[in-house]
């Protein structure tokens, strides 16, 4: 088969683009700067010079495709100019859908984020759910909008199925799971939020659920394919018993959080405050559900994502060797 993917170079899509690679499938890359693509090029991917925010750069690399997965997003927590959001995440998904649309490929697919549903106060939500109000971060607003537009594009007849991750991890990310993972293992994390829970899945696995949702995935439908729903506390407790580093003995409650976000949000209209003192980052944090059911994809996809102790030795593990770290039972450290 022959695949036309966006995002090959980000922490999803490159795990994807080997996938369909090592699986014997031709893919062709759209990336902005192909001299940033080297790695994914190196897989034997095609790689073709565009941007989701420019629709006729794709048009011509898109042609004849069996199938397209339309990973690229913008994901920033608590940065100032969040302009991009909407370039990309909304405008962005309206290009890539209306190309395929009017290049009539067979399957698209789409990936959203359980955070389109903001904070569930604790539900296991599944793919009915549906959150109106307002949401905690620009983030999870343009994805929301964006869902949108693909719910639009599936009740107008586009063949288009939609994927919606939660907190994805694994070796190679960038984003602030990463950050705070490296800053635990440095005995540098303040503190510990209480309450708070996602639905955690490895990036292999969610890579994965991408696939079969082309493969297997029923047009019009979405499918929540993430992982093992836990709280932070009790995810930071394994990590502990994975590495043997404390977790912070520091619990905060949401109360605490939330008046640090209302206070947060005045001070940095005023001035420059690190991403993770912002008043999106402590929001997102204060006691808030990400969490959904991955039933579904499992019924109908077959999807099957690893324990959560499982995925997080193997990046725990990763990131302390890069760190130069003793792991235990390892031989090489």
């Amino acid at each position: 088969m022959n695949y036309f993917l966006t995002g090959a170079t980000g922490f999803i899509g490159g795990r994807v683009a080997q996938q369909l690679v090592e699986a014997g499938h031709r893919v062709t890359a759209m990336v902005r700067n192909p001299e940033k693509a080297q790695d994914v090029a190196r897989l034997g991917v095609t790689i073709s010079k565009g941007d989701v925010t420019d629709k006729e750069s794709m048009r011509a690399p898109m042609q004849g495709a069996d199938g397209v997965f339309h990973i690229a997003g913008w994901y920033k927590i608590g940065g100032r100019d969040k302009q991009a959001g909407t370039a990309i995440n909304i405008d962005g998904t309206r290009n890539v859908l209306e190309l395929a649309r009017e290049l009539a490929i067979p399957k698209t697919v789409y990936t959203s984020t359980l955070a389109v549903n903001s904070d569930t106060h604790g539900k296991l939500v599944d793919e009915t759910y549906r959150y109106t109000g307002p949401h905690l971060t620009e983030y999870d607003r343009t994805k929301w909008a964006a869902h949108q537009i693909a719910e639009q594009f599936i009740a107008q007849g586009l063949p288009l199925v939609i994927v919606m991750p939660g907190l994805v991890y694994g070796p190679g990310d960038t984003s602030s799971v990463r950050t705070t993972f490296i800053q635990y293992l440095q005995r540098k994390l303040p503190m510990m939020p209480r309450q708070t829970a996602f639905s955690w899945a490895y990036v292999d696995d969610i890579a994965r659920g991408h696939i079969l949702a082309m493969e297997r995935g029923k047009p019009g439908e979405s499918y929540i394919i993430a992982g093992p729903t836990t709280t932070f506390e009790d995810a930071m407790q394994l990590a502990e018993q994975i590495t043997g580093v404390p977790a912070p003995r520091l619990r905060v409650g949401p109360g605490v959080l939330s008046a640090g976000a209302r206070l947060m949000g005045v001070v940095e209209r005023a001035i420059p405050v690190p991403d993770d003192y912002s008043a999106e980052f402590l929001r997102i944090n204060a006691g808030v559900t990400y969490i959904g059911d991955n039933a579904k994809a499992r019924r109908e996809l077959g999807y099957n994502p690893r324990p959560l102790k499982e995925g997080l030795a193997e990046t725990l593990q990763h990131e302390m060797r890069l760190l130069g770290m003793p792991v235990p039972g390892d031989t090489k450290s």
